[in-house]
């Protein structure tokens, strides 16, 4: 239960509520110290406020590297589990500027856990860094125009979050450095968010044990964070299996036993059941082996869902009836129905709140970049594209969005960083870098990700990431006040249980194949930042491209270099 103010001190004056819990509401002094916390004394505002503004300063100054490693990333243009290029630089980068870095995470090889400093307040930045299928595309050029045609491209924005984090970690390391500030910075990638299918093993492999508070970073077109349970679902990734008999599909198909047969037969009831679900639960499926060729009876085939619901006991009941048609279609076609493959999870989501209204502040004084006209038309242009309405990009920052009530909750989308908000406290920083109004999940909003309009909302996102990091390493009184609403607040009734089951381990298959398809070709437009200033100057593009009265984008693009 989620309580106001007013109500909590209702709920005081009634005896019902511990101190304890009143004080993690109301934002109040430090009420308990996180197991060896080092205790210091609150740091003078005024000193705080200019430390706020140096390092917002020293964001700035690193305004290049920002935009490096927004393009390098986005010219990766690497799926979950195959993000190796990503990961590479990524980990080079960091070890550069004297972090230690474990690589090969949780059993996963393109996961690494970086970390510098001594003592705590432990802060973990995360941000995700996997990219979309089929959603190559030249940035800046407001028309379909793959780099590479149907390879997958960073149509979402995931290139973006690990730079915000970077400038933020440096500059915030700086000032470690030298106020001799206690306090350890860990950061990390969120591998394969598109599957849903990373962060449940990072938080199974003990990552964020010791840590005491999560910032992660996410593109948006907003400039925002809230606290609480949010919009949108949970959700278990499930890939059922059916064995068949192969037998000659012409000659004597009544030899067979289709395990397509029953794949499809999962579907159509599957669909007729739907009927009879709760109206908040969300489900889609692919099949992704069907066979080998149509005059052969298909001796193997399977079927790859994802289930949601609102929580943990809702995605358990789906995925029990869903387990439940599989048998049934197995059972009317003869089949068997192999081991489910559990690919991947994601708990709901449910953001700290003394942490969000903190970042919340700080976004508030970083406010929005400054768009210029060609940011604003392309932006315009881009929307125009997809046949939505030409708003252009937001002027004003959003800031911090109040729990939503659960009755209002229709279900949508899902992300595996809920595993980690009910692991640790955790809050979601949205930076203004990406196009509103998109379909998602599409190459159109890998349009502007490495345009002047990403560059620009990654350095703001991360100004208000260094500053929210300061707020935790130099207020403890923010700290207590996040592990107690996390203790008496958000986990005094819910508990976190794993969907993934103790055998399940990651599925490192997944997307292979369409890397090792694509690659060459796409290695041939990896930025070289040695050689050019931005990605854009390095494809031959004249930021914005625009249609013209025909509709089409005139750009005669560099031919890429052999490597």
């Amino acid at each position: 239960m989620l309580l106001w103010p007013g109500r909590v001190r209702r709920a005081e004056a009634q005896g019902g509520l511990p101190a304890a819990l009143l004080g993690a509401l109301l934002g109040l002094a430090p009420l308990s110290s996180v197991p060896g916390q080092e205790r210091r004394p609150p740091i003078d505002e005024a000193r705080l406020d200019a430390l706020k503004v140096e390092v917002a300063g020293q964001v700035d100054a690193r305004a290049d590297l920002v935009q490096r490693v927004v393009d390098q990333i986005f010219s990766f243009g690497e799926l979950g589990f195959q993000e190796v290029e990503t990961s590479r630089y990524l980990v080079g980068l960091l070890r550069r500027e004297g972090f230690a870095v474990d690589t090969g995470v949780a059993g996963m090889p393109t996961a690494w856990v970086a970390r510098w400093g001594r003592g705590r307040p432990v802060i973990a930045l995360g941000s995700d860094i996997d990219a979309i299928p089929q959603a190559s595309q030249v940035p800046g050029v407001a028309c379909r125009m793959p780099l590479v045609e149907g390879a997958p491209g960073h149509g979402e924005g995931h290139n973006s979050g690990q730079a915000v984090n970077l400038a933020a970690a440096l500059a915030v390391k700086r000032i470690m450095e030298r106020e001799r500030l206690a306090g350890t910075l860990v950061l990390w990638p969120g591998v394969a968010e598109e599957l849903v299918a990373g962060k449940p093993f990072l938080v199974r492999a003990g990552v964020f044990r010791d840590v005491d508070v999560v910032l992660f970073s996410h593109v948006g077109t907003e400039f925002a964070t809230s606290w609480g349970p949010t919009s949108g679902s949970g959700l278990v990734s499930v890939l059922y299996r059916f064995g068949g008999t192969a037998a000659h599909a012409a000659g004597q198909p009544w030899q067979g036993r289709s395990a397509l047969d029953a794949a499809e037969l999962m579907d159509i009831g599957w669909n007729f059941r739907r009927e009879h679900l709760p109206l908040k639960q969300r489900s889609h499926s692919v099949i992704v082996d069907g066979g080998d060729q149509p005059n052969v009876v298909p001796q193997s085939a399977s079927v790859w869902y994802y289930l949601r619901e609102l929580d943990y006991k809702g995605i358990k009941a789906l995925w029990a009836v869903a387990d439940s048609v599989a048998a049934g279609a197995a059972l009317m076609t003869g089949t068997t129905l192999l081991p489910t493959r559990v690919l991947g999870a994601a708990w709901p989501r449910h953001y700290n709140r003394p942490v969000a209204e903190a970042l919340a502040a700080n976004i508030r004084r970083v406010g929005m970049p400054a768009w210029t006209g060609e940011d604003q038309a392309f932006a315009r242009a881009v929307q125009r594209a997809v046949g939505q309405p030409d708003s252009g990009l937001k002027r004003r920052v959003d800031s911090l969005s109040p729990p939503l009530e659960p009755s209002r909750n229709m279900g949508g989308p899902s992300d595996d960083i809920g595993d980690v908000s009910w692991t640790v406290p955790t809050v979601v920083l949205y930076y203004p870098a990406n196009v509103g109004g998109l379909p998602g999940h599409h190459w159109s909003s890998a349009m502007a990700m490495a345009t002047p309009i990403a560059h620009k909302g990654s350095v703001a996102g991360a100004k208000a990431g260094a500053m929210t990091l300061l707020d935790l390493l130099l207020r403890p009184a923010l700290v207590d006040s996040a592990r107690s609403y996390f203790t008496d607040v958000q986990t005094r009734r819910t508990r976190y249980e794993p969907l993934i089951r103790p055998d399940d381990q990651p599925p490192l298959d997944l997307n292979r194949a369409i890397l090792e398809r694509h690659r060459p070709a796409m290695r041939a437009y990896y930025y070289d930042a040695r050689r050019y200033r931005t990605y854009l100057e390095q494809l031959g593009v004249s930021y914005p491209v625009l249609p013209d009265s025909g509709g089409a984008c005139r750009v005669r693009l560099k031919p890429p270099r052999p490597r």
